[in-house]
């Protein structure tokens, strides 16, 4: 069956994707998710905070899903749920299989690939200790008690202060748990500022910054005890600096990956430091006709800068169905000082007909301070920040006359005011 869009992912990505496609001309356009419903990670995310942006409304998690959902009535949108995709192929095939209707081959004049993004695991870090149950993940834990309705535990230690960990501390003690204590090995928290002061701060659950959990203890196959220990700057545990913590359950909030197996499969460059695909200011991969938004790019702090960036994919992907490549001159953008990457990190200044924003991370906390872009030796701009923090990601925007004045390359970097 041949489409004129393929769009893998039904979450926030993926369903704004869709239908931006139908918004600017595309008929012919399939949905698949492998997941029983559309919505991706919001349907388990039932706390409030998203839409502020993009709604101006605060909605919880399913409720901004819902809004997309909605908006599939009547564009003729194909949504192929519970099913899984395979493999992606240069050639825009897409190899996948559900219980319905089998194993299929489906072409596509353009992909989208809306994948979003996995945590990383115990095994992923290392920690040392026994094995036993009463150990999740964050989003594993929230899958649990949200949507399946299982409570994972009573006493509770959090590893990592990544927003999902940080909203569990939250959400388990509003069901009647204890949260001993959330622990971070960096100096910062990885959440934002927000929820380190609506789900920390405001139920009184300690923050131990620069701490890691040395070891897991084992009671009968369950979890009863973890040892968490003070880090030098080189992240080493400090001997004598150890902390006990009687508990029965072990969350770990530290960190997201990418889920790009896909996009390696179908030949796309990727970017070392994302772990997601390298990508035009369209949204568009290395392979012509194969674009990619949302957390298979890059991990977002905010649903409504994913529902934003999405929308270009869409819509870049229709143009490229219905008026073919884009092309004109590429430049590059390089992290300098302080910045971690950048997102795109390929810029095509020429038909540009807006702005190109640039989404970024810094390494370290700043108070006062600039962003500088510089092609080569020249400033091309500047913007002042009265804060910045690497759990909260930075945009700016580049206008195509600065554009026009950059060499082959340009390197954002970041400075902390006099």
């Amino acid at each position: 069956m041949k489409y004129q869009l393929i769009v893998i992912g039904a979450g926030p990505a993926g369903l704004a994707a869709a239908i931006s496609a139908r918004n600017n001309g595309l008929t012919r356009i399939a949905l698949i998710e492998r997941d029983r419903e559309a919505g991706g990670i919001l349907n388990q995310c039932i706390h409030n905070g998203f839409g502020l942006h993009r709604f101006k409304e605060e909605l919880s998690g399913p409720e901004y899903a819902g809004r997309f959902i909605d908006m599939l009535e009547g564009t003729g949108i194909e949504l192929l749920t519970d099913t899984m995709v395979l493999s992606v192929t240069p050639e825009r095939q897409v190899h996948c299989v559900s219980a319905a209707r089998g194993y299929q081959i489906l072409e596509a004049d353009s992909i989208v690939l809306a994948m979003g993004c996995r945590e990383r695991t115990r095994g992923a870090i290392g920690i040392p200790g026994d094995r036993p149950s009463g150990v999740f993940t964050a989003g594993t834990a929230q899958r649990y008690m949200n949507l399946e309705g299982y409570m994972v535990g009573k006493r509770v230690l959090i590893l990592g202060s990544g927003d999902i960990g940080l909203i569990m501390a939250r959400r388990m003690t509003l069901e009647g748990a204890k949260v001993l204590a959330c622990v971070e090995v960096m100096p910062y928290s990885g959440g934002l500022s927000r929820n380190i002061a609506q789900c920390l701060n405001d139920f009184e659950i300690p923050l131990y910054l620069s701490h890691t959990v040395t070891d897991i203890r084992q009671t009968n196959g369950r979890l009863s005890g973890v040892t968490v220990s003070k880090v030098d700057e080189k992240r080493r545990p400090i001997k004598g600096s150890e902390i006990d913590f009687d508990c029965d359950t072990l969350l770990l909030s530290v960190g997201l990956i990418p889920e790009n197996e896909l996009s390696r499969e179908a030949g796309l460059a990727i970017d070392p430091r994302t772990n997601g695909p390298v990508v035009f200011e369209n949204m568009e991969t290395s392979v012509p006709g194969i674009f990619a938004c949302g957390n298979v790019v890059h991990v977002h702090d905010l649903v409504d800068y994913v529902s934003a960036e999405s929308e270009r994919a869409g819509k870049a992907a229709a143009q490229y169905v219905l008026s073919g490549k884009a092309g004109g001159k590429v430049i590059e953008l390089q992290n300098g000082a302080s910045v971690t990457y950048t997102v795109p990190q390929r810029i095509r200044s020429s038909g540009l007909t807006e702005p190109a924003g640039v989404f970024f991370r810094v390494n370290r906390i700043f108070a006062k301070s600039r962003i500088n872009v510089k092609s080569g030796d020249t400033l091309l701009a500047s913007f002042r920040r009265e804060h910045m923090a690497p759990g909260e990601m930075e945009r700016i925007s580049l206008p195509a006359k600065l554009l026009e004045n950059a060499g082959d390359s340009i390197t954002i970097s970041c400075e902390e005011e006099p």
